[in-house]
C-alpha cells in the first residue's frame, strides 16, 4: 500500500498515452518533482505500464499499477463514457479519491467525459450551483488564472459570483498570495456595458462583505496584460478566450521557427535576439501552464490538455500536488456558505 500523497492517475487517458503519462511523471520527479514526497496510483493497461517503468525508474519506485481492462477514448460523448465508464481507468482513477486512497486525480483524458464521472462520483460541495474548470494563464509578471473556461456555456449571476470564490480560494492555495485581486470579464470597464447577468454578478461581487478582493470589470486584453490575478467569466467566453491564446501562441512558436530556417540575412538577424526570442517563446508556452482544475467538487480533479508532451504533463501534475497540499477545499466550502449567507440576508436573486 502506498503512503504519503497520493495522486491517482488516469495512465490511459490523453493522444499519446500511456507513453507521454509515464515519462511527463518521470520527468517531475527528476526536475520539479525533487524532495516531493507524491507517490502515484497507476490506473491502466498492467502490461503495458509494467513495460514502460522498466525504462523510467523513478516512477516505478513511486508507483503501484491499478489494472483497468478499458479505457475511454478522447472524443466519446459524455453520456456514451458514463455508461461504459465503470472499470475504465477514468473512472478506477477517480473512484480512488471518492474512496479516500488518493489525494487527487490527474487525466489528460476526455474533457467532458472527465467532468461526467467526477460529477457522478466526487459530487458537487455543498453550496455550489455548477463546478467551474479554471486554467492558469500567462502575463508579464507571473500567472493569471481563468475560470470557467468550458464547463458551463452559460452562468447566472450566482453562479459567476461562486466562480469568484473557487478562483479566489484556488489561487490562494496554488500561489501563495494572500489576498488576489478579482475581474468580471466584460466588454468594457464602464458600469453601463454589459448585459443584464454580468451587471447583477458586478452588483452582488461589489456588495459583498466576505472578504474578497473585486476590482470591479476587466477586458479580454486584461488577461495577458492587466494587473488582475483572478478573471471570472462563463464558460463558453472563456473557452473561446483560451484558444484564441493557444491559437496565438502556436503562430508566434511557428513564426518564430520559420524565421530561423529563413534565408541567411533573416537566420543572423534572428540570432541576434535569440536570447529575447526563446524566452518570449518559452513565456508564451502552454505546456508551462498546463493543468485546468475542475473547482467545486468534492475532490482535486485535474485535466491536462490531451496532446501535451513529457513537460506539458509534468506542470499538470505540479498542480495536481501543489491543490493537494493545501488546505483550498475547506477555504471554498468556508467562503461559499459565507457567500450564501450574504445571499438570503439580502435577498439576492439567482
Amino acid at each position: 500500500m502506498l503512503d504519503g500523497l497520493i495522486v491517482s492517475i488516469d495512465a490511459m487517458g490523453g493522444d499519446d498515452a500511456p507513453e507521454i503519462v509515464i515519462e511527463g511523471i518521470e520527468y517531475f520527479l527528476k526536475h520539479a518533482g525533487k524532495g516531493r514526497r507524491a507517490r502515484f496510483l497507476l490506473h491502466g493497461d498492467q502490461r503495458r505500464l509494467e513495460k514502460l517503468l522498466k525504462k523510467n525508474a523513478l516512477t516505478r519506485e513511486r508507483s503501484e499499477i491499478c489494472h483497468s481492462p478499458t479505457e475511454i477514448s478522447m472524443d466519446e460523448k459524455p453520456s456514451q463514457a458514463l455508461r461504459k465508464g465503470k472499470g475504465t481507468s477514468m473512472w478506477n482513477a477517480i473512484l480512488a479519491v471518492k474512496e479516500g486512497r488518493a489525494n487527487t486525480v490527474l487525466s489528460a483524458g476526455n474533457t467532458g467525459a472527465l467532468m461526467a464521472m467526477s460529477m457522478l462520483q466526487l459530487r458537487r460541495m455543498h453550496g455550489i450551483q455548477r463546478p467551474a474548470l479554471a486554467a492558469n494563464w500567462p502575463r508579464p509578471e507571473g500567472i493569471s488564472v481563468v475560470l470557467d473556461v468550458g464547463a458551463n456555456v452559460e452562468a447566472t449571476a450566482s453562479q459567476l459570483a461562486e466562480f469568484a470564490v473557487l478562483g479566489d480560494a484556488f489561487y490562494r492555495a496554488l500561489f501563495k498570495k494572500e489576498q488576489p485581486s478579482i475581474g468580471l470579464l466584460n466588454v468594457g470597464t464602464e458600469d453601463q456595458k454589459g448585459h443584464a447577468v454580468i451587471k447583477a454578478a458586478h452588483d452582488r461581487l461589489s456588495e459583498s462583505d466576505i472578504g474578497l478582493n473585486y476590482q470591479g470589470y476587466v477586458e479580454g486584453n486584461d488577461i495577458s496584460f492587466g494587473n488582475t490575478d483572478v478573471v471570472v467569466t462563463d464558460g463558453f467566453t472563456g473557452n473561446v478566450a483560451l484558444k484564441t491564446a493557444e491559437g496565438t501562441a502556436k503562430l508566434i512558436g511557428k513564426l518564430f521557427n520559420e524565421a530561423l530556417q529563413g534565408n541567411p540575412w533573416s537566420k543572423f538577424t534572428t540570432m541576434l535576439n535569440a536570447v529575447a526570442l526563446i524566452k518570449l517563446k518559452k513565456q508564451i508556452d502552454p505546456r508551462s501552464v498546463n493543468g485546468g482544475v475542475f473547482l467545486g467538487l468534492n475532490g482535486i480533479v485535474i485535466k491536462s490538455h490531451g496532446g501535451t508532451d513529457k513537460i506539458g504533463y509534468a506542470n499538470a501534475l505540479n498542480v495536481a500536488i501543489g491543490l493537494a497540499e493545501s488546505n483550498f477545499l475547506e477555504e471554498i466550502e468556508r467562503e461559499v456558505e459565507r457567500l450564501h449567507d450574504e445571499d438570503d440576508n439580502i435577498g439576492f436573486i439567482k
